[in-house]
């Protein structure tokens, strides 16, 4: 069994990026900027802006934090208008979910899409679905991303995503029936209106659970010799679980990523390559 190691390969990303980036700072005078906006108090939000600061020290992108304890739709909208204007600012990253009271799709859809590196705006979604460069959601490049790092070609092989989410199921599922490397496998895009999921996910060579619900991917589920990638993380009173029963699925798969330290830390780092191109496009590197 192989295990998808998210935290290792990660930090071999990041310090590709950080190579990188001290050489293009050297040249063009300045560091990548990512401003981080947060809004209200939630924790869970709060880690993850804490992580993705540390992981843009790691590489050398300059973190523009703005911590907000309460912010009107206007004055959301006031921040994202500067930003966008903002020279020294390449992305620009909402942390989701935010308070109830501000519409996120509004916030999303004034992102500049040449800063857009969470790849929400739909400027960059139409771009996926058409195959044409752009930023994709750091979640589904991510996985992709540690697929190819293991050297694991989805090509010619069927695939069930669980899950239908504009973050992650859908990207993910468009992004592994297009051309090209690590893609070009057979989708099947279930949710909770398919029929036999079980029926589904017994004829995948590649499963992709992101569906929010511990363990629902058990080894009755899954053919031997399949590859699993759990993209859930749920907080149990055992302690954090994925979307798959991995005790249960490690005797039996061909390769699955833990949780956590699997597709977490994947997505961080997608992140920071985004960030990167992202200077790289209003520097015209």
């Amino acid at each position: 069994m192989i295990l998808l190691d998210g935290k290792e390969t990660a930090a071999t990303i990041r310090a590709e990026i950080r190579e990188e980036v001290d050489k293009l700072t050297a040249k063009y005078g300045r560091k990548p900027g990512l401003a981080v906006v947060l809004v209200g108090g939630d924790p869970a939000s709060q880690v993850y802006v804490r992580n993705k600061e540390r992981a843009c020290e790691d590489c050398g992108i300059r973190s523009i934090p703005h911590r907000l304890e309460t912010a009107s739709q206007l004055e959301l909208e006031g921040l994202i208008h500067e930003l966008n204007n903002d020279v020294n600012v390449d992305g620009i990253l909402v942390q989701l979910p935010l308070p109830e009271g501000l519409n996120s799709q509004k916030i999303l859809d004034m992102i500049d899409p040449n800063k857009d590196v969470d790849g929400f705006h739909p400027v960059n979604v139409g771009k996926m679905s058409l195959g044409l460069p752009g930023f994709k959601p750091c979640t589904p490049a991510g996985v992709i991303n540690l697929l190819k790092r293991y050297g694991l070609d989805p090509a010619c092989k069927r695939a069930v995503v669980i899950g239908r989410s504009n973050i992650v199921g859908k990207p993910l599922a468009m992004m592994l029936s297009q051309s090209g490397p690590c893609a070009n496998a057979t989708v099947t895009l279930c949710h909770s209106r398919t029929a036999d999921l079980k029926a589904e996910c017994l004829e995948a060579d590649y499963i992709f659970a992101a569906i929010g619900k511990p363990n629902f991917v058990t080894a009755d589920m899954v053919k031997e010799g399949a590859v699993v990638v759990d993209v859930g993380i749920n907080r149990t009173d055992e302690g954090l679980a994925g979307d798959c029963d991995f005790e249960g699925l490690k005797d039996k798969v061909h390769a699955i990523t833990p949780v956590p330290g699997g597709v977490g830390p994947m997505t961080i780092a997608q992140l920071m390559v985004n960030t990167l191109e992202a200077f790289k496009l209003h520097v015209g590197a």
